[in-house]
């Protein structure tokens, strides 16, 4: 049995899917831009998430680092230069 849920602030709307034997896939699944990249890593750390690749500046504008989701789900996040 699945379960799906819908988060919303602002503008913004996030599905969420519960899937039992779900594997996460080896891209990632997310791309989302934040106002304080920075801000968000150190979070994510505190909260010992697994972080993919790290926190840097890239050569297309982003200030960028990609984490896992507790299922294995790579989420890239970033602020623009």
């Amino acid at each position: 049995m699945s379960y799906a849920w819908l988060l919303e602030r602002d503008a913004a709307e996030l599905h969420l899917l519960l899937a039992p034997g779900h594997r996460a896939p080896a891209f990632n699944v997310a791309h989302l831009i934040v106002e304080d990249v920075d801000a968000l890593h150190t979070r994510c750390v505190a909260a010992g998430a697994r972080i993919v690749k790290a926190l840097a500046d890239k050569d297309y504008a982003m200030r960028t680092f990609v984490f896992a989701d507790p299922d294995g789900n790579c989420i890239d996040v970033g602020t623009p230069d």
